[in-house]
């Protein structure tokens, strides 16, 4: 993709991109906020235009969170199944958004709907991301007690991605967390190890686990800052990396 004479090579072939539903309510309470689930489809048209295979998941807690469910009383694999439901309408207003950025997607969901989303099938869909396709994937891993970010290492892992990119509303990983502590300090580089031992909330540990155990590096960054997503995949000092030691 070339901007002007300037020519924009990314470092990655093929990654996948984490989004946390509550990226896409914006400024609101609940629900998802059009203005930015079209800002999200733009950024992603950008990084895709430049020929990068992308998959994408993207969680449910703007709609309904299982823990907060069975926190409340609520059985805790309804309300996790509650959850994956939850996904799957996001990840089909994401991938409308996309489609009218002339941005081809197909949805695949780990819980059998044909009528709105293909099942998963991993070499399925791998040959939609060789044919220039977005794939997302939808109702996290299909089995409760797992979250979204378990299933994002997951499909990252399936998919042969090179790098898992967790875009989310703030802009990598403090040692503390920064809204309640104003010495927080930011962490450049970090190794999973250090994050378990010292169990900063970047992800939930089975997550972490599973991404230290098969070697994916993660990078965390703040999605609401234009431009973030182009440069992460540009290999740009951006956020968070997180790697085996």
């Amino acid at each position: 993709m070339e901007t002007g004479h300037l020519r924009i090579e990314p470092e990655f072939e093929r990654v996948l991109i984490k989004l946390s539903g509550e990226a896409l309510m914006g400024d609101q309470k609940f629900g998802i906020k059009p203005e930015m689930i079209n800002y999200v489809a733009q950024e992603i048209a950008q990084i895709h235009a430049l020929g990068l295979q992308v998959s994408m998941v993207v969680g449910g807690g703007n709609i309904f969170r299982g823990v907060a469910g069975s926190s409340a009383g609520m059985d805790r694999a309804s309300a996790d199944h509650m959850g994956m439901l939850a996904t799957v309408i996001n990840s089909l207003a994401l991938s409308d958004a996309l489609e009218k950025h002339g941005v081809p997607t197909r949805v695949q969901s780990a819980i059998g709907m044909n009528k709105v989303a293909e099942p998963f099938i991993r070499r399925r869909a791998i040959r939609h991301l060789e044919k220039g396709r977005v794939v997302i994937f939808a109702a996290g891993t299909g089995n409760p007690y797992f979250t979204t970010d378990t299933a994002a290492v997951l499909r990252a892992k399936e998919m042969n991605a090179q790098i898992l990119f967790k875009a989310t509303k703030v802009n990598g990983v403090y040692d503390k967390d920064p809204v309640k502590h104003s010495d927080a300090v930011f962490i450049k580089r970090i190794s999973y190890m250090k994050v378990l031992e010292q169990q900063l909330h970047v992800m939930d540990m089975t997550a972490i686990s599973l991404a230290m155990d098969n070697d994916l590096p993660l990078q965390i960054f703040d999605l609401n800052k234009k431009g973030n997503i182009m440069a992460a995949v540009c290999g740009k000092d951006v956020g968070t990396r997180i790697y085996n030691d």
